[in-house]
């Protein structure tokens, strides 16, 4: 692709510099945002970030080979520098066009919230499937199409490897891509240049305030999916304050789905268990009744907003009733790993107040014994949620277990210090054991007949990450691998 080609979309884009002559014919074999990595013919993009600015490498890429620099100033080097106002959203749209637009191929549909974007992501890929069609899906647990399975680094893919994956699902046959949007993503217009076929809001509650300074501003960066020329058809939480806000701001192509106030999609909840759920569903006055292999009402609202929009899309609700049927559970999504001494073990990716709130409430009412939850915070993130996670299992469980989650670059002890100082505002029942392996076993070793543990935190993550470091560990391999050596004696 020639350069000129290359920043067609480009509206802002200035070409500025020494040797830039003959720059339209200039042949581009790719594009790349890491000067280390660069290979010859390729363009390099520099980035203003958080922590670093990556202008300063320009002079490296150069000698590696880069033909062109993506640039937010004049930088003094002998290649042509596209000159933009966001390099960010130039990569986005740059990108795109290197790889033949895919999305506009791809029916692509787009899920924002604090929590559930995870869980619903997969109802309506099983939705999707049962329907017959070829379903790709990007997101926290990792990206799989096909016979493709790519392992999770980022929620959202930065734009130059998202729109390399998605060119390969149009080779590979795929239809829809279900793709969680995480608000860092759209923050970085990560998703520039694409056109949704549905978007999906979930909630919103506090998280990721070490990222935004407010509330307000982690909000509007969730709102800016559902912007009429990005995403026609909106699926939004009517019983949500954020999502009946989506909503007003629209003219039209606005469909609500809830359970406490009329919405235009809603369910009755029959039956519910540790094991699933049993409900009636009522999209746009077609209705089914639905035997789920997951508990929790806040699951009864990921099925709801999965189901509206594949309704919206065309998709018989016999088919969605055969696709929320047949899910079993999501990976580290209120996931029941096992049972011991007539105790049920739950893992759940819950990081948030409200999730774990939710989880919580979702197993207290169908545990005959008491309520264990174990759990930490993540260092180097949102530090005013620690306390509030405290305060929110005091309240709800009948005992805890304190301990490590992802420490990063933080003491493991401060971190767990500040839940405490929520969590004894109303109880005193909880033990700290900062290693979480340790933790994961002390908790076990507590269970009696009766009792349910949810062990909080980290879900289906296979790490831990300490110091820069991920050392190999997975909740529940820890769970199963205790379990095994019990029953073996």
């Amino acid at each position: 692709m020639q350069l000129k080609t290359l920043i067609q979309d480009v509206n802002s884009a200035r070409i500025v510099g020494k040797n830039t002559e003959n720059w339209e014919g200039v042949s581009v074999a790719g594009l790349s945002d890491d000067s280390r990595f660069i290979q010859k013919g390729e363009v390099f993009f520099c980035r203003n970030g958080q922590n670093y600015d990556t202008h300063f490498f320009a002079e490296e890429a150069k000698k590696r080979g880069a033909v062109a620099i993506v640039c937010e100033r004049e930088l003094g080097i002998a290649l042509p520098q596209i000159l933009v106002d966001d390099s960010r959203r130039a990569m986005a749209q740059m990108a795109a066009t290197f790889y033949g637009y895919p999305a506009n191929v791809l029916k692509v549909i787009g899920i924002t919230g604090t929590n559930g974007k995870t869980t619903t992501s997969y109802m309506l890929r099983s939705i999707l499937q049962a329907a017959g069609k070829q379903v790709g899906i990007i997101g926290t647990l990792g990206i799989y199409y096909g016979r493709k399975m790519i392992a999770p680094e980022l929620t959202t893919p930065d734009p130059i490897f998202l729109q390399k994956t998605l060119a390969d699902m149009v080779e590979e046959g795929v239809e829809y891509v279900v793709m969680e949007v995480s608000a860092h993503a759209l923050y970085y217009q990560k998703d520039a240049s694409i056109r949704y076929a549905a978007c999906i809001f979930t909630n919103l509650t506090q998280d990721h305030l070490d990222f935004f300074p407010t509330m307000e501003e982690y909000a509007s960066a969730k709102e800016s999916l559902f912007l009429p020329k990005k995403c026609p058809i909106c699926i939004l939480n009517g019983d949500e304050e954020m999502g009946r806000k989506i909503g007003a701001s629209r003219e039209n192509g606005v469909v609500f789905y809830g359970m406490e106030t009329p919405c235009d999609a809603f369910a009755i909840v029959e039956q519910e268990t540790l094991c699933g759920s049993e409900f009636v569903l009522n999209v746009l006055d077609d209705l089914c009744s639905v035997q789920m292999q997951m508990t929790g009402r806040h699951n009864v609202y990921n099925a709801l907003a999965a189901a509206t929009c594949a309704r919206m899309l065309g998709v018989a609700m016999s088919q969605i009733k055969k696709g929320l049927t047949e899910i079993k559970q999501v990976k580290g999504r209120l996931e029941m790993i096992g049972e011991y001494a007539g105790a049920r073990i739950f893992v759940d990716f819950a990081h948030t107040p409200d999730g774990l709130e939710k989880s919580l409430n979702a197993l207290k009412k169908h545990a005959k014994g008491r309520l264990l939850c174990l759990f930490g915070c993540g260092g180097n993130r949102d530090k005013s949620k620690r306390p509030l996670m405290g305060e929110t299992v005091a309240k709800v469980a009948d005992f805890a277990v304190l301990t490590s989650d992802n420490p990063r670059y933080e003491d493991p002890m401060d971190i767990i210090c500040a839940i405490e100082w929520g969590y004894r505002k109303y109880s005193s029942r909880y033990v700290i054991v900062p290693d979480r392996e340790k933790a994961i076993e002390y908790a076990l070793e507590s269970l009696q007949e009766g009792d349910v543990l949810l062990v909080a935190g980290k879900g289906g993550e296979r790490y831990q990450e300490i110091m820069g470091i991920k050392y190999l560990l997975s909740d529940d391999d820890i769970i199963k691998t205790w379990i095994g050596g019990r029953k073996e004696r």
